[in-house]
This record gives structure tokens, C-alpha cells and sequence, in this order.
């Protein structure tokens, strides 16, 4: 329970269909300030602790927190430094659901007896007719979140539940004033919650006690275009001034570290859609096998700016059929 709106009434579902709930707050931050956490909408600061206590004792549930604050840095933190710095664009909210959420968490709460972890993601869990767990996108394209779930395995799909998925946003705020929870009109969380005000550089010169020094843009026949105020600020796709826009497109996109989920590996090529960013619109492509753990994927028409580091992630229909990490474009 992250102290908002869409895990609270997650919780409340839950209870009402008669499940045993009991509401687990993530203790994941790095000794932020609560108020810097709270005034920029941070998920998992200090103050979300006192809402999810708050909905807790509302709708009946005990609530505890539990620390995973070194899983996090391990796993998140250090990870997003480390892709920067290697000049990849990290993906830290896959992450922390992969590694954190859905491995830390979900062994904490089975040790302790629990059958399931449930959440308030915007997606649903089907049982496919070969046997295998799947995600299915929600009901509400706008608000679907399968892009950073690619990740989870078929044990941890398996022993999870997302009762919000069949819900719009707006059902799920109604029904959180309906039953008068405090969260019901709380604003989303935005960015990355571990940088709450959005500026990544400086906080990986404090995280890491480097300087990341200022410098030239060159193009690519090594000619001057301009300044700039530490390569680590920029990614692939930041294009403001930096030449023409054609040099961001490309068609094909490798990908490593694959997961599939709907099925159990890629054996021939397939007609998929794909999205390389969390809010693209699906785009036409094809897939194909490229090496164990590895794939391929040439898209109908050409995408600007897939970037390595991020996630690539197939679907056939509103079924999630897996995805990698992007290494290599052309």
C-alpha cells in the first residue's frame, strides 16, 4: 500500500470478496526528506506511510512496514547510476518491480504465510489455454502499466493479484469516495520517486560524489555544435539543438535479457505490436529468435529514438507476449 488512491482501494476489493488482506507499506526510501517526498508526490516517501495506516484502519485491514531499503538501493539506486554512467537509459520502475516488489516482497509475504501479493496496478492476470500465466493489458489504455510488468516471472504471476485492472481511474477514484477513503482525490505519483524533484544529474553527483563536467556536442563528422552542462543529463532522443531529427529513427531493435511470458520461448518468427516507451502507442512489427535470452524485432515503420537500456516489450492482442532489454538499434 503505497498511502495511494489505486492500492487502497485494491485493498478494499479485496477485503469486500472476501479475502484475508493485510496492508504492507514498502519502507524503500534513502533517508529522504518527508516533505520534499510529499510536496513532489513521491510514492513511497515518509507521509505514504501515514495515509496507508490511515486507509488501513478504515477499511479494517492491519497494516505493517516492511524494510527493503537495501534491496532497493542494490537493486534500483546503484542500477540507474550504473546505466547512466555506461551511457544506457535506465528503466528504475521495472526494476523495482521486477527485483523488489515482485522478489523481495513476494518472498517476505509467502514466508510469512501469505498465498498472494496484490497491487494496484493497471492490468489484469489471465490463465492462458497452454497452461501459462499472462498479463492482459487493463481496461484503460490510458492508464495501463503492462509496459513496466513485462518482467515478472510465471511463479510471481501466479501468486499475484491486481483487482483494479478491470476498473477506469475514474471508477476507481468513484469508488474510493463512495466508501469515503482519505486518498480518494490524492494526485498520482510522478517521475522516479527516489529523484522527487526530477533532476537526475544532481542526484547522481550525490548519490556517487562525482562531477560529471561540462562539455561539447559534437556531430557525427565530429564538428562543434554546441555546449553542454555534463553528458549525464542527456539520453538518446534529447534533441533540442542537437541536429536533425532523421538521425533519431531506426527499424530494427536487439534486444537481451528477454522474458517471455505468454509463451515459453520464440521458436519462428512472429507478428507482434511493440512499444519501446511506457506511453507509445503500439507500433506493427515483426520478431525473431536471435540466440538464447536474445530477439530481434524489425518494426513496419521506422521509431524515433529506441534507446539502449530501455525496455522493448511484444504484445499479440491485449496479451503481453514478453519482452527485453534494448542493446543495439539500426
Amino acid at each position: 500500500m503505497s498511502g495511494g488512491v489505486d492500492s487502497s482501494v485494491a485493498a478494499y476489493l479485496l477485503k469486500k470478496q472476501g479475502y484475508d488482506v493485510i496492508g504492507v507499506t514498502m519502507q524503500i526510501w534513502q533517508e529522504e526528506d518527508e516533505f520534499v517526498q510529499e510536496e513532489n508526490g513521491g510514492c513511497c516517501g515518509l507521509s505514504a506511510v501515514d495515509d496507508a495506516r490511515r486507509v488501513a484502519q478504515m477499511i479494517g485491514i492491519p497494516h505493517y512496514v516492511m524494510n527493503f531499503r537495501k534491496d532497493f538501493k542494490d537493486k534500483v539506486i546503484d542500477y540507474f547510476c550504473e546505466e547512466y554512467l555506461n551511457a544506457r537509459t535506465p528503466n528504475p520502475c521495472i526494476a523495482c518491480k521486477r527485483y523488489v516488489k515482485w522478489e523481495s516482497l513476494l518472498k517476505r509475504c509467502l514466508d510469512i504465510g501469505a498465498d498472494y501479493i496484490a497491487t494496484g496496478h493497471y492490468s489484469q492476470i489471465t490463465k492462458l489455454d497452454n497452461g501459462r500465466y499472462a498479463l492482459k493489458c487493463s481496461k484503460t489504455q490510458k492508464k495501463d502499466q503492462t509496459y513496466a510488468l513485462y518482467n515478472l516471472t510465471q511463479n510471481q504471476l501466479s501468486k499475484t493479484l491486481m483487482p483494479i485492472g478491470a476498473y477506469t481511474k475514474d471508477e476507481v477514484r468513484q469508488i474510493a469516495e463512495e466508501i469515503g477513503l482519505l486518498v480518494a482525490n490524492k494526485p498520482d505519483s510522478q517521475d522516479i520517486c527516489f529523484v522527487p524533484d526530477g533532476d537526475y544529474a544532481r542526484f547522481m553527483e550525490d548519490f556517487t560524489g562525482k562531477h560529471y563536467p561540462a562539455g561539447d556536442f559534437l556531430d557525427e563528422n565530429g564538428k562543434k555544435v554546441g555546449t553542454h552542462n555534463g553528458a549525464v543529463r542527456y539520453t538518446i532522443g534529447q534533441r533540442k539543438g542537437l541536429g536533425p531529427e532523421e538521425n533519431l529513427f531506426d527499424r530494427i531493435v536487439y534486444a537481451d535479457e528477454v522474458n517471455w511470458i505468454a509463451i515459453p520461448e520464440l521458436t519462428a518468427p512472429l507478428r507482434v505490436t511493440a512499444r519501446t516507451r511506457y506511453h507509445q502507442t503500439e507500433q506493427a512489427a515483426t520478431v525473431y529468435p536471435a540466440g538464447e535470452g536474445q530477439f530481434r524485432l524489425e518494426f513496419d515503420q521506422p521509431q524515433r529514438a529506441p534507446t539502449p537500456g530501455q525496455a522493448v516489450v511484444l504484445y499479440q492482442g491485449d496479451v503481453v507476449l514478453g519482452g527485453g532489454t534494448i542493446v543495439a538499434v539500426e
